[in-house]
């Protein structure tokens, strides 16, 4: 049967479409439910009305939408929850937890429904969840999820520690070169006064005789 869809039917057709599917399913389903008509000419006009609405009021809905695609960028949810020693959660962050995070953020309600989330979260970590913000607008955001009183992780303590060392390392070298070169340089002035004194002295005694 050749029908024209009065409203959107995911996976079947858009409002203002005409196709030809099978008869069961339109007189047991679209037709009983208005979700479609048969393709008269009155009925393809009806349909195209309605779909040149429903088109701008998409496109209100993926500007707003792209507008909270781009407040999320960068931006991180971060989520407590209590685990165990391994980081593996007691229970777990599931959709509904992740859109009432974001509620703060976004200035918005966002139903859980637009979080794609294939399962719960159920380890601590950092994870990219897909958001259906619209229709036509996707979004991901990072996901943070702290294990609650577990200690730090050992890599990031270990790593602290080791910057002093190698920077305490680079300065041993250096008075160890100057030492040598102030003490060389002592007794070279001491060897060049005392040469200078002697001469002085016999001259003076010289000049006494002469006098006397």
């Amino acid at each position: 049967m050749k029908v024209v869809f009065l409203q959107e039917v995911e996976g079947s057709g858009h409002t203002g479409e005409v196709k030809n599917v099978a008869d069961g399913f339109a007189r047991n389903y679209l037709l009983p439910r208005k979700l479609a008509a048969p393709a008269t000419d009155h009925n393809v006009r009806i349909a195209q009305g309605r779909a040149d609405v429903e088109a701008k009021h998409q496109a209100k809905l993926d500007a707003d939408a792209s507008v909270v695609a781009e407040r999320l960028v960068g931006h991180t949810v971060t989520l407590t929850a209590k685990a165990g020693p391994q980081g593996r959660l007691y229970g777990s962050v599931t959709a509904r937890d992740i859109a009432e995070a974001l509620e703060g953020p976004l200035g918005q309600v966002l139903e859980h429904r637009q979080v794609d989330l294939e399962e719960p979260i159920r380890q601590v970590g950092v994870f990219d969840v897909a958001l259906r913000l619209s229709r036509n607008v996707r979004a991901t955001v990072k996901v943070e999820v702290l294990g609650e009183g577990m200690p730090p992780p050992a890599p990031a303590a270990e790593e602290a520690g080791e910057e002093p060392a190698a920077a305490a390392a680079s300065e041993e070298p250096e008075p160890v070169v100057e030492e040598p070169a102030s003490v060389a340089e002592e007794p070279l002035a001491e060897e060049a006064e005392e040469p200078g004194e002697e001469p002085a002295a016999e001259e003076t005694e010289e000049e006494t005789g002469e006098a006397s």
